[in-house]
């Protein structure tokens, strides 16, 4: 199975895509982060976030899609920006014919850390440590990204796993 993990954001948004082998193998096919210039006009950065997007689903073909999910926000400002922002991933996702799925940030950091308030730089390590990465992936939205992609593919196991024993 592959899995586009993106990791929403108004100044980057990070992608990754994690392919999980018959060996049960991870293995990064591609990671890296949209960079956003808050100069431009919001319609211009979500067009060039769901152009971005487009590229790499045609380009690295993923079964399923895995954002993370609506968190709290302070700024209200702030939360319908990246509101816009995961409408255009999900939308990206959709126009591929993918499934999206949404994952909140306590059962990524479980999926990955084996805790869930465990710290961002934790998650990158752990991240490095699974996908045999020479080193963490950068920008942190990346790292982000590659993590909710591994949280996808360990929840779809377990899943599937549940499916066959009954």
């Amino acid at each position: 199975m592959r899995v586009l993990g993106i990791d929403c954001g108004t100044e980057y948004t990070g992608y990754g895509v994690v392919e999980l082998e018959d060996s049960g193998r991870l293995v990064c096919l591609i990671s890296g982060a949209i960079k956003l210039s808050a100069r431009e006009p919001l319609p211009r950065r979500l067009s060039r976030i769901s152009q971005r997007l487009a590229e790499i689903i045609r380009e690295h073909q993923p079964d399923n899609v895995a954002i993370e999910d609506v968190f709290y926000a302070l700024n209200v400002k702030s939360a319908l920006k990246l509101g816009q922002v995961r409408g255009v991933a999900m939308l990206a996702a959709a126009t591929a014919g993918l499934e999206v799925a949404e994952y909140s940030p306590l059962s990524i950091k479980s999926a990955v850390v084996g805790y869930g308030r465990a710290e961002k730089n934790q998650v990158q390590h752990m991240v490095r440590q699974l996908l045999e990465l020479e080193e963490i992936p950068e920008p942190a939205d990346a790292a982000d990204a590659l993590a909710i992609a591994i949280c996808h593919l360990h929840t779809s196991a377990t899943l599937e796993r549940q499916r066959a024993a009954t």
